[in-house]
């Protein structure tokens, strides 16, 4: 099947589904409504950039025909115009069809929860956390996404762990290649010798998912409550309000005290579980996909180092893909989208060279 007609396919179903939308009492099916729409939704780019293609292919058409047969003068330099225009326009579109007919990711239009954690470098790597959460969450600024705390562990100097979610238009797209060990290079304020230090931390996202996709088995965990406890050993409050949750088939756990209602602790801990869970799901399947896709990124391997912040040299290297950028202090107060872009740009040039293949 060409490219043609694959996007004449899509502009068919398109309108099918306009048209199952047209339909009143579709709003009774809320589930059948919600998947309607999510799925014409996902096709609306398509169409809008098929159909400009096919007006602008349409308007050099007309204009050849009047350069043709036309003898006015001025019709035909309208004429000329509107070729000039237009005509070095077709490669490019056609090349933005071809990506936007790629084979999408489900999960691209999920919402996250993300957690960012000290690695090696003691409160060095806690001071990064921050730094890290800082420059994430001016980048969601950008986006327009929202961000909600969801859990913090401060450290003595800075942060020794964050979860927190986001919420917005296609966010996981935008994330789901920041998962995996950042490194910094830079000069702790505490060194009097001027010497660089090398920190680590680890960041995870995870698609948010919901009892449709994945539904958590409450009898495969345990939830033990105990009483919060503040810095130093004090309490934060005399109930036991702390909740701690175990997958006992996985051995995963979760601890939460942000809280002082035990329900609300509760709430979140299991929110996180779920998506932990969910997301090791999604990290075997992908390990499994990675040997046959040798050229992507995102196989979600939270051990792989994949990026380098180098502060002395004000440089960005994103070592999947060999992205070096010398712009950190731009990128470090939010400017992500050279980043993010790269790897988005990489990740289709794989796909089309695979579909070649």
């Amino acid at each position: 099947m060409s490219m043609f007609d694959k996007l004449d396919a899509v502009i068919e179903r398109f309108e099918t589904l306009t048209e199952k939308l047209a339909d009143p009492t579709i709003y009774d099916r809320q589930d059948e409504f919600k998947k309607i729409s999510s799925e014409r939704s996902n096709l609306e780019e398509v169409v809008v950039a098929y159909k400009e293609y096919r007006q602008m292919k349409e308007d050099i058409d007309e204009a050849k025909e009047i350069l043709k047969n036309e003898k006015d003068e001025d019709m035909k330099e309208m004429a000329k115009e509107v070729i000039a225009e237009n005509e070095p326009q077709i490669p490019e579109m056609e090349e933005r069809l071809t990506i936007l007919l790629l084979p999408k990711d489900p999960l691209d239009d999920k919402n996250v929860m993300m957690e960012i954690r000290a690695g090696a470098g003691g409160d060095e790597a806690s001071i990064f956390v921050g730094d890290v959460y800082r420059m994430y969450s001016n980048y969601f600024r950008d986006l327009g996404f929202k961000v909600e705390q969801v859990s913090i562990s401060e450290g003595d100097e800075g942060i020794k762990e964050i979860i927190f979610s986001v919420s917005g238009e296609k966010v996981y797209s935008k994330l789901k290649y920041e998962s995996g060990v950042h490194r910094v290079q830079r000069v702790p304020k505490t060194e009097s010798q001027g010497r660089v230090h090398t920190s680590t931390i680890t960041v995870a996202v995870m698609p948010e998912t919901d009892d449709v996709e994945f539904d958590l088995d409450m009898n495969d965990v345990r939830i033990d409550v105990y009483r919060s406890g503040g810095a130093g050993g004090q309490s934060v409050n005399t109930t036991d309000s702390a909740v701690r949750v175990t997958h006992i088939p996985t051995g995963t756990v979760v601890a939460n005290q942000d809280q002082k209602s035990q329900l609300k602790n509760k709430e979140k801990a299991l929110r996180i579980l779920k998506n932990r869970i969910y997301d090791k799901m999604l990290q075997e399947k992908n390990a499994a996909e990675a040997a046959e896709r040798k050229g992507l990124v995102g196989t979600g391997d939270r051990s792989e180092r994949i990026r380098t912040y180098n502060f002395p040299q004000g440089r960005l290297t994103d070592h999947r893909i060999g992205l070096t950028l010398y712009s950190l202090d731009k990128i470090i107060e939010g400017d992500m989208t050279p980043v993010t872009d790269a790897l988005i740009a990489h990740n289709q040039a794989e796909l089309l060279k695979g579909q070649e293949e």
